[in-house]
């Protein structure tokens, strides 16, 4: 059973689950050719997956822009940008937060990468990180923090879904080198 509060009134619906909504996991796996995307960055940019043909993309899934953990993400990948670069990989970051939220982002911690805007959760659902989860007692549906790493011909070769936001930069050569 599960109640609403909607301006101090509770309501209460009848056999209302969670598991009547989608959950959405990844079902890709290594060796499937990565589905394609297009958003808008930061900067009003269109990015496509086809943009990072020939390249190493870490393309990083990331819940909400300024909390603590994607900021933590972030900034390692910022920080080490010239150690992913050398080894050719380039990072894009994904979440549901718009471009005007992704470019505050952007510029508070000076980050050097793209992150799409992904409003209408098409690129969310495609990947399959789009999913239940648990906060403080409180279950929602939200994004899981998860990175792909996609080839230079599209093919996923690795998905990091235990991703350890202070050292993500690490994760990412430790898989690539």
């Amino acid at each position: 059973m599960v109640f609403l509060r909607m301006k101090q009134h509770h309501f209460q619906l009848s056999n209302f689950q969670l598991s009547n909504f989608p959950i959405m996991t990844t079902k890709l796996k290594a060796g499937d050719k990565a589905p394609d995307f297009r958003a808008m960055d930061q900067n009003g940019k269109t990015r496509s997956l086809a943009d990072y043909k020939g390249k190493k993309l870490a393309l990083f899934f990331y819940p909400k822009d300024m909390t603590p953990g994607c900021t933590a993400e972030a900034c390692n990948l910022r920080d080490n940008i010239s150690a992913l670069k050398a080894a050719g990989i380039y990072p894009v970051g994904v979440s549901v937060d718009d471009e005007k939220s992704h470019k505050k982002f952007e510029e508070k911690h000076h980050l050097s990468f793209p992150l799409l805007a992904d409003t209408e959760h098409k690129i969310v659902n495609d990947y399959g990180v789009w999913g239940l989860k648990k906060f403080m007692g409180k279950e929602y549906m939200g994004t899981l923090r998860t990175t792909f790493l996609i080839n230079e011909k599209g093919i996923i070769e690795h998905i990091i879904d235990k991703v350890k936001t202070a050292d993500h930069s690490g994760q990412i050569l430790e898989i690539w080198q």
